[in-house]
């Protein structure tokens, strides 16, 4: 009550932050569209490119500076770099705030400039103006909407956009520009705070957006726009991009580009890029496997991005991983097919079980026995908690507040009584946290086909290490043995893992419902969507398992090479921004993750939509009847229909009720996404009826004709409640648009999923209380406020779900963001000395403090790893330190590193030298290198090497070392990141959190492979060389080749003149050629006004071979290899 007053008297969040935006747009944005008006459209045009000028010109001090600190820090060692870049991050973090200072001036005449724009693009059907190198551009590209005569260039306002013809008839509202003022951000203590837009559906989000969007391309460091579906990316660029093109931005879209194509890096360098969620993932995970700077794609910063649909990217898709992997040695080496048999077995015994207890609790509830009853309920719920005949009995008077009675008995004091509750199931299953217990009559029936009763059962490891430590053993003995005993505990966790993937895959996924088959491959149906995720899959083996149970293709296991979460991608902007029409339910999880505050923006014309009570019915068969009578009615009455469910299933199930009543339809659902559009556009005729999975044809809105408007407009029916209350205000935002009429109602039963798993023990005790009977049907606001609540809560569990998942993959982030920040300074080539210092440091300060037991292993640990000894005897390693010797240590190690690389300089030069001096030859040249082990192919300019005296190959070296030794270990990391994601939810077995051992083991395992980078690393550079010979060297042994060859071959002339008879045919040739070069001659003759091809080699023939011990030829009667053959 308190809130309510003071939100009446101050205004709530919202409309506290829009108060301030009304002042801004009445006093600075609409008189500068009326001063603009008065331009000519060069006008215009000038004002923009003299407001880009302006801040390019402001924040080119910054970089002069920034490239100043470049030139100092070249010139310095390695270790005195580091005060430079700390000064170019602080300098580069200036030049971003002063953007936002300078927008934040601009803006109200930016705003003003888009807006009239806007106005004269409706208003003419062309417009001429002085044409520039853009529109000229514009215009080679083949764009339709423009034209270029002499120096005059004609923009038409009709176009093609996303296959159809668009003509321009928008201009931005009052309401509009409040959006797009919290979308740009607003200035709070010198800092932009980033906002997401709520505005209800038909407010015109994507016109919204071309505000910020134009206002942030003016700084050159590139908007993205992010759509949910690449039809919409390639749509939005069509549609606005005439818009932002008349001002001379650049736009582009990477969905209409191949991967690390030259195209698509174009596009990300435009001023304005569109895309989808996914491919802007991808493409940073591909510039993080890259090789070389020429693969990149994507800019170096990520300045701003707006996300349309921000909720469905942000909350729906964020945790899904994007992974690009590949093959992995036995991979199709897999348990979900082997163990499927034993798991069908369990769940058998558990349906038979669930089936008896059902029968029993039925009958005690009966008699009266209620505490007997209810416990065999509670039992039941507790096994197959989506067992249709409890779902049918728990919609019945009082049963259901009876076994939340039960539940709550056995809960209490931290679940102290559930074992006792739940020892007669095979295992047991928590369907709100999706997991599964086996028990140990499930174990007893998973191992009744093997011969070890310990199958399915993990040892405690720990005691079992302990235990052999105390044993009467060797080390070698306990080593072999505590290598056997964890060889046997992974075999068992893989086997205890693919056994519950298999028991969630039997219990808690439906097909048609969480997935479907298409062309004998599973895959996932969005909740929120209903559409189709192409590409996606379960992760732990969940996707296995549900392919083993379906008896599809189980597909083999891959090896990770990169992964990143939407959630962790989109932390990365500067600046980020979102629009969508159903925020505000989230709006403490978008604050908590990204620091994105909810504002929701006035409607441009008050909501007329009816939003009816919901209609409570007991029994989903009731319930069903009552939509088609509803619909029924709509159709009668000459409204259009649009039926909402939650799943594939219930769609199909309305559509044969509906033929079976002869009411023709259209259904939208996942099977059927391809027809999205073409169905969406005829919803909204007079008496259609569409069926769709809940958010189907997000993005697109249903427009009404006059007559539907005169008959009430759009009915939305909604056969049940979503889990998510944003999901049912998206599907009641179909109707309502722009001040058109229509309605919305929810019709709800006692079997739905979300009454049956959160509506509390008030809402049931208060239905009974209104004696609530089967067949009839209740419509009361406060049934309505009880169902709203209990969605609140199952968005709270929700969201505790979601937040233990972003606990863990914030571990995996931090090592993420270390690794893939090293590998970008590696292949930028920047701060790639300053590494391998620092590198060099922390391995010689763990080096030091490793304990050693004497100074001998410390010395071979020293030659196995640096090639290297000691600099200091075993008694001054005594005196000092670990500091002192990493000291010491340091310097040797970076003295013996320099003068490698320097004789690999020397070493290489000679032949640099030779190949431009001589040869005359440029470009690209590989120099094969090696560090004893592996053979390196480094690539590096001629020319660059020749006039640096070989730096730029030394460079180069470190970067292929860098890169190569960074990809290996985070390959593995990743691998070993994964099996203890795996591994660790075993921990809850032994009443440990899994978070808190995931967070030790996973730093245990970083700082193993940060040791074992540095080292292989510098090992490799300490023992790097050219694998080709030195160059005078090579040249003296070539030259005395040739002498070798040169007399070998005057002795072969002489001994075959000797042995010659007179021949009197001998003067004449016998080949076609006169004199020299006639050959040559004729070929060039053939090849006029063609390109020279270098002429084919005449094949040597073979001469009669004299063997090594036949007399030789010369007549000296010796044997021929001890004469004229000595040399060969």
């Amino acid at each position: 009550m308190f809130n309510n007053v003071l939100k009446k008297l101050f205004g709530n969040q919202s409309e506290r932050a829009v108060r301030p935006l009304w002042n801004r747009l009445n006093k600075e944005i609409n008189p500068a569209s009326e001063a603009l008006q008065k331009l000519s459209h060069d006008e215009l045009r000038e004002r923009t490119q003299a407001i880009r000028k302006q801040i390019h010109d402001n924040a080119q001090e910054y970089r002069d500076r920034i490239a100043e600190q470049r030139t100092e820090l070249e010139q310095l060692p390695y270790d005195q770099r580091e005060p430079y870049w700390k000064k170019i991050d602080e300098l580069r973090e200036e030049m971003f705030d002063n953007y936002a200072k300078d927008l934040d001036a601009v803006l109200p005449e930016v705003f003003a400039i888009v807006k009239e724009t806007a106005r004269r693009f409706k208003e003419n059907e062309t417009i001429e103006v002085t044409a520039t190198d853009a529109d000229r551009k514009l215009a080679e590209q083949g764009k339709d909407f423009i034209t270029i005569e002499g120096d005059k260039a004609t923009y038409r306002t009709s176009w093609m956009a996303g296959g159809n013809m668009v003509t321009w008839d928008m201009v931005h509202y009052d309401v509009q520009l409040i959006g797009g003022m919290v979308l740009h951000g607003m200035m709070n203590g010198g800092k932009v705070t980033n906002s997401i837009a709520e505005m209800a559906t038909g407010e015109g989000k994507t016109l919204v957006a071309t505000l910020p969007v134009f206002l942030n391309a003016l700084t050159g460091e590139g908007v993205h726009v992010v759509t949910v579906n690449d039809y919409l990316a390639k749509r939005d660029s069509e549609w606005m991009g005439p818009l932002y093109q008349f001002h001379g931005l650049t736009v582009g879209c990477i969905d209409k580009t191949e991967p690390n194509s030259q195209e698509r890096r174009d596009v990300y360098n435009s001023d304005i890029t569109f895309g989808t969620n996914n491919e802007f993932g991808f493409d940073y995970l591909r510039d993080n496997m890259a090789v070389s700077t020429e693969d990149l794609v994507q800019r170096e910063q990520h300045y701003y991005a707006i996300v349309d649909e921000v909720d469905s990217v942000l909350i729906d898709d964020a945790r899904t991983p994007l992974i690009i992997s590949g093959p992995i040695p036995k991979g199709d080496d897999q348990m979900f097919t082997e163990y499927k048999p034993n798991v069908e077995k369990v769940i058998m015994a558990q349906r038979k079980l669930a089936q008896q207890l059902l029968l029993e609790a039925k009958d005690k509830i009966g008699k009266g026995e209620t505490e007997e009853g209810g416990l065999a309920l509670f039992r039941v719920y507790k096994a197959l908690p989506k067992h249709g005949p409890l779902i049918r009995y728990l919609s019945e008077e009082g049963i259901k507040n009876l076994m939340l009675k039960v539940e709550a008995k056995y809960m209490q004091d931290n679940n102290r009584e559930m074992p006792k509750a739940v020892e007669p199931l095979y295992f047991v299953v928590d369907e709100k946290n999706h997991s599964i217990e086996l028990t140990d009559k499930g174990i007893e029936v998973l191992s009744g086909t093997t011969s070890d009763p310990d199958f399915f059962i993990l040892p405690d490891i720990a005691s079992q290490l302990s235990q052999v430590e105390n044993e009467d053993l060797t080390p070698d003995e306990k080593q072999a043995k505590k290598d056997q005993l964890l060889k046997d505990y992974s075999i068992k966790s893989e086997r205890v893992h693919t056994v519950n993937q298999l028991l969630k895959a039997y219990t808690l996924f439906d097909k048609d419902v969480e997935y479907v088959i298409d062309n004998n491959k599973i895959k996932i149906v969005d909740e929120q969507t209903g559409r189709i995720m192409e590409g996606r899959r379960y992760s732990d083996g969940l996707h296995q398992a549900i392919e083993a149970k379906e008896g599809v293709k189980v597909e083999a296991a891959t090896q990770t090479y990169a992964t990143i979460t939407l959630q962790n991608y989109f932390r990365m902007y500067r600046k980020l921004a979102g629009m969508t029409g159903t925020a505000m339910t989230e709006a403490g999880e978008f604050y908590d993750i990204y620091k994105l505050d909810v504002i929701e923006i006035p409607t441009n014309k008050p909501v007329i939509r009816n939003d009816m009570n919901d209609r409570v019915y007991r029994t989903k068969k009731e319930k069903y009847a009552a939509i088609i009578a509803e619909v029924e009615e709509m159709v009668r009455q000459g409204r259009p229909v649009l039926v909402g469910t939650t799943s594939v299933e219930i769609s199909e199930l309305l559509s044969k009720m509906l033929k079976l009543r002869h009411i023709p339809h259209q259904v939208l659902n996942a099977k059927l996404h391809q027809q999205e559009a073409q169905i969406v556009a005829q919803a909204g005729q007079t008496g259609t009826v569409t069926i769709a999975t809940n958010m189907a044809g997000r993005g697109t809105d249903i427009k009404l004709s006059p007559e539907v408007k005169e008959a009430g407009g759009l009915a939305i029916i909604g056969t049940e409640r979503h889990e998510s209350r944003r999901v049912d205000r998206q599907l009641r935002g179909r109707a309502g648009r722009q001040g058109d009429p229509g309605s919305s109602v929810f019709f709800v039963s006692f079997e739905d999923q979300v009454m049956r798993l959160f509506a509390s023990e008030r809402v049931v005790k208060m239905l009974d209380r209104l004696g609530f009977k089967e067949g009839e049907m209740i419509e009361n606001s406060m049934v309505t406020k009880s169902i709203e609540n209990a969605q609140k809560r199952v968005e709270e569990n929700n969201f505790g779900i979601r937040k233990r998942l972003v606990d863990y993959d914030d571990v995996m982030n931090a090592q993420r963001k270390g690794v893939y920040d090293k590998r970008q300074n590696a292949l930028r080539g920047e701060r790639i000395g300053l590494d391998i210092d620092n590198m060099t440091n922390q391995l010689c300060e763990d080096f030091a403090a490793g304990g050693y037991k004497n100074f001998e292993d410390f010395r071979q640990e020293l030659f196995r790893t640096f090639s290297i000894d000691a600099p200091f005897t075993e008694d001054e390693y005594n005196k000092m330190n670990s500091q002192e010797v990493a000291e010491v240590l340091s310097h040797t190690v970076k003295e013996a590193m320099a003068r490698k690389k320097e004789q690999i300089c020397k070493g290489a030069y000679p032949w640099i030298k030779n190949f431009v001096e001589e040869r005359q030859l440029t470009g690209p040249v590989v120099v094969p290198m090696t560090d004893g082990r592996h053979r390196f192919n480094i690539s590096s300019d001629l020319l660059e090497c020749y006039n640096n005296e070989c730096k730029p190959l030394g460079k180069a070296w470190e970067k292929a070392v860098l890169l190569s030794s960074i990809d290996q270990s985070w390959q593995e990391q990743l691998r070993e990141m994964d099996e203890l994601r795996h591994s660790v939810q075993n921990a809850a077995y032994e009443q440990k959190d899994p978070l808190v051992i995931y967070r030790l083991e996973a730093f245990e395992i970083w700082k193993k492979m940060l040791w074992e980078l540095n080292s292989k690393v510098v090992g490799t550079l300490m023992r790097g060389s050219l694998a080709v010979p030195d160059f005078e060297e090579a040249k003296r042994a070539a030259e005395a080749e040739q002498a070798a060859q040169a007399a070998a071959q005057a002795a072969q002339r002489a001994a075959a003149q000797r042995m010659s008879t007179y021949n009197p045919y001998a003067g004449y040739s016998t080949t076609q050629e006169t004199y020299e070069g006639e050959r040559a001659q004729r070929e060039a003759a053939k090849n006029v006004n063609r390109s020279a091809a270098p002429a084919k080699a005449t094949p040597a023939k073979a001469q009669q071979k004299v063997g090594r011990n036949d007399p030789c030829p010369c007549g000296s009667g010796k044997k021929y290899k001890n004469c004229c053959g000595r040399n060969q």
